[in-house]
């Protein structure tokens, strides 16, 4: 049994959902497409295909046809839960994607035939008040907009170690070290490295640095002066509450999302091949 999601992208992924079908049904394997996914492709239920099915039991792998953003929502979705993630990019990026969209049927087959390997990629967690948000890339408080620059610290276990004015402050899994983090020239860290960085947005100051975080201590972002709005973030914010003079957000490593690649794949072949490609193209 597979789950499928896509991106909104109607036009670009439903021709390579009927070829996904195909393999499925040469394989005796069920494709399985929730209730908003069978409504933005107009999907009718038939042999191999269940649609309208919001329920998660039985699913031995999820099949994402979609660019990063819509890899992390799969792999926050089965975190924890031993379900591996097959991306095909059918995004501008696709870091996180297993193979591209040019692999056709034979990436699909590889997919359904579970020939593949899985990398274990560490998610992270924000808590507060009992309340608590997963993410696999990063967590991120921003100042709110319309207001006057934000001044936030952190602190790594019991001690203070920076307090910056600043629009922001992210706190990376290797995973989303290549998103945000480094767009605020926070360093790289290559999947399977243990630990988190922490890298400030649009800093007012010429001494704030990025810091890797050892995996088992616990951070805390506080506001000591005025609020932000807290989220994670890949692309798509997701803003959830508000971070008033004195509050605190703690930042812990989370359950692990199950990215597939193929055999021989790397991470740092993965970096060249996206990253040395969007130079190219300048």
């Amino acid at each position: 049994m597979a789950r499928v999601l896509t991106h909104r992208r109607v036009s670009e992924t439903r021709p390579a959902i009927e070829e996904l079908l195909r393999e499925a049904r040469e394989l005796g394997v069920v494709l399985r497409f929730d209730s908003e996914e069978t409504g933005k492709h107009g999907l009718v239920a038939a042999e191999g295909l269940e649609t309208n099915a919001d329920e998660d039991d039985g699913v031995e792998l999820c099949v994402v046809l979609g660019g990063d953003g819509t890899i992390l929502t799969a792999l926050r979705r089965y975190a924890g839960k031993d379900v591996p993630v097959f991306a095909v990019n059918f995004g501008e990026v696709g870091f996180l994607a297993t193979v591209d969209r040019d692999c056709g049927s034979v990436g699909f087959r590889r997919a359904l035939k579970m020939d593949f390997e899985v990398m274990e990629l560490p998610g992270i967690e924000l808590r507060n008040d009992g309340r608590h948000w997963m993410g696999i890339n990063d967590v991120a408080i921003h100042r709110k907009p319309g207001n006057r620059v934000a001044e936030l610290a952190y602190s790594v276990g019991g001690d203070e170690v920076g307090r910056v004015r600043c629009d922001g402050l992210v706190v990376a899994t290797p995973a989303g070290s290549t998103g945000y983090n480094l767009a605020n020239g926070g360093p790289i860290m290559a999947w399977g490295v243990e630990g988190f960085v922490v890298s400030f947005i649009a800093p007012h100051s010429l001494t704030a640095r990025a810091l890797v975080v050892a995996p088992w201590t616990c951070s805390r972002c506080t506001t000591p002066v005025q609020g932000g709005a807290c989220g994670g973030r890949r692309r798509r914010p997701a803003v959830h509450g508000d971070l008033a003079r004195g509050d605190t957000r703690r930042v812990v490593r989370g359950v692990q999302g199950l990215p597939a690649q193929l055999p021989g794949a790397s991470f740092y072949g993965r970096l060249a091949h996206r990253f040395g490609r969007l130079t190219a193209a300048r």
